[in-house]
């Protein structure tokens, strides 16, 4: 399996406040698999991850938004946290930079409060995904057609609930990688 997905590289959009499960248990999937994973974010350094409330561990970030591009990566992760959620959807760089990937029709993977990016992005609209209850309002609202599902599959779309639901969400995520 560790050689499944080696032309495979996946950008992992993040910034302080990422909820940790949701970032470090699907790289560790895809890099089991053989992916190259990039963190992508506001700022140079490390970001904060979180465990719920109480603070994780920190990420280094491999490249800023400015200079990420799109058309380099096979897919895109987009992990949870309010805080983390709250505060990409806000950047101009993160918006294109999905927004670029759904053009290209490539696997966008998002979790819990992570479809807050798509949202402001302009891209739930006729699309079924899942999150984070408290998110069904919000992508309602925006034209999305919203079910309470460990996992959910839309064309190049992979969405899950909560932390509880990432083995099915990498399951999931990897057979979208492997063309199946």
């Amino acid at each position: 399996m560790a050689e499944a997905l080696k032309d495979v590289s996946v950008a992992i959009l993040a910034v302080d406040g990422f909820e940790q499960a949701e970032l470090l248990e699907p790289r560790k999937a895809l890099q089991a698999a053989g992916a190259r994973t990039v963190v992508v974010s506001a700022k140079k350094g490390k970001i904060q991850g979180f465990q719920h409330t109480d603070k994780g561990e920190q990420v280094d970030v491999d490249l800023t938004f400015a200079e990420a591009d799109p058309s380099r990566f096979t897919a895109v992760l987009l992990p949870g946290g309010v805080v983390n959620a709250d505060a990409i959807r806000m950047d101009p760089k993160a918006r294109e930079f999905v927004t670029r990937m759904q053009d290209a029709g490539k696997p966008l993977a998002v979790i819990c409060h992570g479809p807050w990016l798509l949202v402001s992005a302009g891209l739930v609209r006729g699309r079924t995904l899942t999150s984070w209850p408290s998110l069904q309002d919000d992508l309602r609202n925006a034209g999305a057609q919203w079910e309470d599902k460990e996992v959910v599959v839309d064309g190049n779309w992979i969405s899950s609930r909560k932390p509880d639901d990432i083995p099915a969400f990498n399951r999931e995520f990897l057979k979208r990688l492997q063309g199946q």
